[in-house]
């Protein structure tokens, strides 16, 4: 495990060393990561890479990522090889790492469905749901169509997994996998999004039994345990009333822009 201080560079020279934050981004790689331990004994190193300080953005990093987002990893048995975006690093890890297929496929037809729903994903739960969580939370002024866009596109996003899991325990061949790993991180957070996963009881019983898995709970721990994970979220919501006070008053503000908008649920 890296020291929690400031990078400026990497640590490593043997095996993989990751640079991340605590995202749902993020836990794409340390969950996967946590998991090839756990199954091969595979070890890696971490350092936290704060993005709330902008390390991401110092030229070290993009050296590595470009695009100066995190998660980044570096493969030093391959040359010191890197790889940006969390979709990129599910496949490389698993395509060397996992060679008896625990959380990847071999059925090409099974192979194109993971890389189906890991798309979707890299291209509409994650981007939708981060709108929202702007829109609602982070945005300087309060702008109804935003809010009313965003979280209802993610209740749609949501509803399409709900759906998939109805007969389903897991997204691809009834199995876990980076499939999985790849939306759960945006999942564990969809309180903190405005959203009611209670709406979705499918998606709920996915999100449980994936969140119980003790290398997805170490994954999530890295850098550290955060405080929007939907467990927390609910927790603060019961022992923390000005908490709780603030987001009575953000759901009504986002379910006022709805009915402003004349939003209404429908998936897909």
């Amino acid at each position: 495990m890296a020291e929690q201080k400031r990078p400026t560079g990497l640590i490593a020279n043997k095996g993989i060393e990751l640079l991340t934050w605590g995202t749902p981004n993020g836990w794409k790689a340390s969950i996967i990561l946590e998991e090839l331990k756990e199954a091969y004994g595979m070890d890696y190193t971490w350092q936290a890479i704060n993005i709330g300080q902008n390390v991401q953005k110092e030229d070290w990093f993009t050296k590595l990522g470009p695009n100066g987002r995190i998660p980044v990893i570096v493969d030093h048995d391959k040359g010191g090889f890197a790889v940006q975006e969390g979709l990129a690093i599910l496949a490389y890890l698993t395509r060397h790492y996992d060679p008896e297929h625990k959380f990847s496929f071999t059925d090409p037809l099974d192979i194109s469905r993971a890389e189906q729903w890991m798309a979707w994903q890299h291209g509409g739960l994650g981007p939708m749901q981060g709108q929202a969580n702007h829109f609602n939370r982070f945005a300087k002024e309060r702008i109804p169509y935003g809010m009313q866009r965003y979280t209802g596109e993610t209740e749609r996003l949501a509803g399409i997994l709900d759906t998939q899991l109805k007969t389903n325990d897991y997204l691809v061949g009834n199995k876990y996998s980076i499939a999985d790993i790849a939306s759960f991180g945006w999942v564990n957070i969809i309180s903190f999004s405005g959203i009611d996963l209670e709406q979705f009881p499918n998606l709920k019983k996915w999100w449980k039994r994936i969140s119980e898995r003790p290398a997805v709970q170490k994954g999530l721990a890295i850098p550290s345990k955060g405080s929007f994970d939907n467990d927390s979220y609910q927790q603060r919501l019961k022992d923390e009333p000005e908490f709780a006070a603030k987001e009575k008053d953000l759901r009504e503000a986002i379910q006022k822009a709805k009915e402003q908008y004349g939003y209404v649920f429908k998936s897909p």
